[in-house]
């Protein structure tokens, strides 16, 4: 058969438009359709705008912190409009460069909706027809509000970005990392947040003792961390939304943010119909190298709803074009992954909990809270939390987590350690880089448990 592209790709995120720009690379003839903006959720609406409002809010303690260590700060104030403005800017290069790259790749670009119309088949929403020999659907996820009263009240984390006002009081609902990002964020620039979480801890999935560090470390910075305590109803009064809870509690707010989970983007684009198969929550069923129940259709990403994550979805991508188009049948590895949250203070973690690892095992758990050299001065009484999960049997280090200043950072070397199999004893080999809150990660030297 004669088809318009070897590739068609829907969908202009990470994991779409890694596979694209390579795929075109090895030669192929690649179409990528996209009906909002080029980049995808993490681009312009989740990781990088995100990161950019964590720095914006961490100021409010650095000009605090400053005065400690000799400085004399004046009168500070947030204008939330100065920084919606700066954010849009660097959104909007952002996206050029992935336009720009895309183009130069040699790909073609479609600013359109598009469904799948038959296993070798597209159609987009001017009701043009395109035929493919291979379609991958890279289409992400989409944010889930529950069906409450008064839902059309609250936006998600799709539309933070763009509020013109800075709202003066919010209720963030959820407990996972997203949720407890945007509360975070909020506090510190100086919104006075509630976070309403129906489960009895935030960060279900997590490490149970940074769960509890992290929690701990919110309340004190203003956070008021409400848990076992869901949104029964919403009702907009003149004094702003008054949210109340299944606990008889009640909340008037300006916003009301819910960050209660995602659902894989694969609504209406005919999957099924051409015999896709879906999961519960909607999620495209693949096997090992992201192929549908249709040979010629594969899927990437967060619609997959394996580990919804940029740089997965990236991997993905790449292992699909390595299979597909470099004979060369690759699964993304999908273990060990290291994860950054960017609560404050921050988590970053990679391998198992310390729950996870018993139920394997015997372990002994190094661990260690104190206070680092930089709250010092600041007289700031926040601590950071490092811990190991070593394995008695073989002495790897099945887990590492750290909370506190610059986690990401640190997880990301760490994280190479871990995924290599390293000892405790190769950790304890490793010269201490001194004065770093990142030594305590190789100078631990006696089991707490």
């Amino acid at each position: 058969m004669s088809f318009d592209y070897d590739l068609f790709v829907i969908g202009g995120g990470s994991g779409g438009v890694r596979a694209a720009r390579v795929a075109a690379q090895t030669g192929a003839t690649v179409g990528l359709a996209e009906e909002f903006r080029y980049g995808g959720t993490c681009v312009i609406r989740g990781c990088v705008p995100k990161k950019l409002m964590v720095y914006a809010s961490q100021f409010s303690e650095a000009f605090e912190d400053a005065k400690g260590f000799g400085w004399t700060v004046g009168d500070t104030s947030f204008d939330w409009g100065t920084f919606i403005a700066a954010k849009d800017k660097e959104i909007d290069r952002l996206e050029g460069i992935y336009n720009k790259n895309l183009k130069a790749a040699g790909v073609n670009l479609y600013d359109s909706r598009a469904i799948v119309t038959g296993p070798h088949e597209v159609t987009l929403s001017s009701d043009e027809v395109i035929t493919a020999k291979t379609i991958l659907v890279a289409t992400g996820g989409t944010p889930f509000v529950p069906d409450v009263e008064g839902k059309e009240l609250a936006i998600t984390s799709n539309e933070i970005f763009d509020l013109k006002e800075q709202p003066r009081r919010a209720v963030v609902v959820g407990g996972g990392y997203i949720a407890c990002e945007f509360a975070c964020i909020l506090n510190g620039m100086g919104t006075e947040v509630t976070l309403l979480y129906r489960g009895e801890q935030i960060l279900r999935g997590f490490d149970n003792e940074v769960r509890d560090f992290v929690a701990e470390e919110m309340r004190n910075k203003g956070v008021n961390v409400v848990v076992g305590a869901d949104v029964s109803k919403m009702e907009q009064t003149g004094d702003g939304i008054v949210v109340s809870t299944d606990n008889d509690q009640t909340y008037t707010v300006d916003q009301v943010l819910y960050a209660t989970g995602r659902n894989p983007h694969s609504a209406n684009m005919g999957l099924e119909d051409v015999g896709v198969k879906l999961g519960r929550k909607g999620e495209i069923v693949v096997d090992a190298y992201s192929c549908t129940s249709v040979p010629s259709i594969y899927a990437v990403g967060d619609v997959t709803d394996r580990v919804a994550l940029t740089p997965v979805a990236i991997r993905e991508g790449m292992a699909f074009v390595e299979t597909v188009f470099k004979n060369n049948p690759t699964s993304p590895d999908h273990g060990l992954i290291p994860t950054a949250v960017f609560t404050q203070p921050e988590i970053g973690t990679v391998g198992q909990t310390e729950e996870e690892a018993r139920e394997e095992g015997e372990v002994d758990i190094y661990s260690a809270a104190f206070r680092p050299m930089m709250h010092v001065l600041a007289d700031r009484s926040e601590r950071m939390l490092m811990k190991l999960i070593v394995s008695k049997a073989s002495r790897k280090v099945l887990g590492c987590h750290i909370v506190g200043h610059g986690a990401g950072e640190m997880i990301q070397l760490a994280g190479i350690a871990v995924k290599m199999g390293a000892t405790k004893e190769d950790f304890d080999r490793t010269v201490a880089v001194h004065p770093t809150a990142a030594e305590e990660l190789v100078t631990m030297s006696t089991p707490t448990r």
